[in-house]
């Protein structure tokens, strides 16, 4: 028996200096209350309660005993008070990371929309690329990665996959020619993405029933979307992006327009990564609250597809 569990059930027989009344609060068998009070007495050394066929009485020991320790089981109560509303009431400081560029392309409005619902959640997001495991969840409540599925020492939820099309300007395409095939983008300048320890950036493109994978020429190799937006508004080449609003914009200005519409690159997973599995309420219903809004496309429609989505795609 566990110390504590033991002082518990002192404090209840010393407050009610009734053992029947105390097991029937307790909803546990009288004889077990009165064995594990004994248990305790015996560890501690000394006789706590004094019992006669009457009542109950404390003893000197039991009375210095009961007073220290009804403060110690009332203060173990608040705290386990206080971690209960915590896994009810999201509140606190919420530090989540994910990839440089994402969240301002597509999670501004998720992270607006939770702060006005849950106004006790303060945020701290860092988009910085993430590190090795043991260091991101030094400083973060959950990493939100895109790709390889994370290793299996962590807890990894997928949210949905995120697909990329290809764009160019207007004034690219009228000075180069718009291509027809994948295969036209071996003549084309391509601005390629450079994920974090990368090799070689590679262009794997499908248009749902053929899959064409090639290295892209390229002059402009680039580790930031928004970098990458801004180069192929000024016609530097043709970049893959997703359909975040600020390309919706473009796209409707004639900035920017689609190339090679029929193909998309990807699918690439979306994963939502904690330490845990035993979470706070302020990371557990941002988790539901994010897949809610990116399942529902509210975000940006068109952007995610989700798991429910390729299950019933086949």
């Amino acid at each position: 028996m566990h110390p504590l569990q033991g002082i518990h059930l002192f404090v209840e027989v010393a407050k009610t200096r009734n053992y029947s009344r105390a097991a029937e609060m307790l909803g546990i068998p009288k004889s077990t209350l009165s064995r594990q009070v004994a248990d305790l007495e015996r560890a501690v050394g000394v006789r706590l309660l004094s019992r006669t066929t009457r009542k109950v009485e404390l003893t000197d020991a039991g009375r210095l005993y009961f007073e220290r320790c009804r403060r110690i089981i009332a203060a173990a109560q608040v705290a386990h008070e206080e971690l209960q509303n915590l896994a009810e009431t999201p509140s606190g400081l919420l530090r989540v990371n994910m990839p440089s560029d994402f969240g301002t392309g597509l999670l501004t409005e998720v992270f607006t929309d939770f702060a006005d619902r849950y106004t006790e959640v303060s945020f701290h997001l860092d988009q910085a690329s993430p590190e090795h495991a043991s260091r991101v969840f030094q400083s973060c409540d959950i990493a939100i990665e895109i790709g390889e599925r994370p290793d299996s020492t962590r807890i990894a939820r997928q949210l949905g996959v995120l697909y990329g099309y290809l764009y160019a300007s207007p004034g690219y395409l009228a000075r180069y020619g718009e291509p027809l095939h994948p295969g036209d983008l071996t003549h084309h300048q391509c601005l390629t993405y450079r994920a974090e320890n990368s090799r070689i950036p590679r262009w794997p493109l499908s248009n749902g029933e053929a899959l064409v994978e090639f290295a892209p020429r390229s002059r402009f190799s680039i580790n930031n979307m928004t970098m990458m937006h801004s180069l192929t508004v000024q016609g530097a080449g043709i970049g893959i992006m997703a359909r975040v609003s600020s390309l919706q914009a473009d796209l409707a200005a004639r900035r920017l327009q689609r190339v090679l519409p029929e193909w998309h690159a990807g699918p690439y997973p979306v994963y939502a990564v904690t330490e845990s599995r035993l979470l706070p309420a302020k990371t557990r219903i941002f988790i539901e609250f994010l897949m809610q809004r990116l399942n529902s496309g509210a975000t940006v429609p068109g952007v995610f597809e989700t798991v429910e989505d390729l299950a019933r795609d086949g």
